[in-house]
């Protein structure tokens, strides 16, 4: 089996511990929320929370790449717009 470096630091970013399976939930605003969560309560991050989750969501669709569905693009691209309101953006 092939191991994927961008798998390893979705799964264990060193910013960030984010919920088990955040990007394959369906609702926009729960992903953001947990994103802003982890965000807000890591010391290990290296900017501020709001650039921490936008950048982990922006990895995580560009890694995805043409293998993203549209439909979860369009969820993922919600759960953005959602965390800039979260965030005061």
């Amino acid at each position: 089996m092939k191991k994927y470096w961008s798998s390893d630091v979705t799964k264990h970013s060193n910013a960030l511990d984010l919920e088990k399976g955040v990007f394959t939930w369906d609702d926009p605003r729960k992903i953001a929320k947990s994103l802003k969560h982890s965000a807000d309560v890591s010391s290990r991050k290296k900017t501020n929370s709001f650039q921490s989750a936008m950048s982990m969501i922006n990895f995580y669709i560009n890694r995805a790449g043409k293998n993203l569905k549209p439909e979860r693009k369009k969820i993922l691209n919600q759960a953005k717009i959602e965390l800039g309101s979260l965030f005061d953006k």
